[in-house]
């Protein structure tokens, strides 16, 4: 295992006294205290990446959030469609509801498509369950 400099973490060339890039001196006990650290950001990066896997999203409260509040992509925010679910959101708002039986029907058909199982996936391709 390589040594790294405790100023700016770059690894060192054994058996020079200075970094060459910050130009800090050297020694055993900081080079080891510095490798220390790096292997515990490491366990707490992998710990994070574990803990931010998300939860399945249910297929019937996808598909009853399209059929009712389909004309604000509400399913579709729940989703993680976030282009759609603005898109949607948009034609409802900036039209003043004039418009909102656009995404009305929209979020209507998608709704019942992710109840017949059509759509079957969130946007990070996690499969919806009943």
């Amino acid at each position: 295992m390589g040594k790294f400099c405790t100023n700016c973490g770059s690894e060192l060339v054994s058996g020079q006294d200075k970094c060459q890039y910050c130009g800090k001196a050297t020694n055993e006990a900081a080079t080891n205290q510095n490798a220390q650290v790096s292997q515990e950001q490491t366990v707490q990066n992998n710990t994070q990446t574990v803990n931010n896997q998300t939860q399945p999203k249910s297929k019937i409260a996808a598909g009853l959030l399209g059929i009712f509040l389909g004309y604000f992509g509400v399913h579709n925010f729940y989703l993680g469609y976030t282009g759609k679910a603005v898109g949607q959101l948009l034609i409802t708002l900036l039209s003043c509801f004039v418009l909102s039986f656009i995404s009305g029907i929209w979020g209507l058909i998608e709704g019942i498509l992710i109840l017949t199982g059509s759509i079957s996936t969130d946007a990070d391709g996690n499969k919806l369950v009943d």
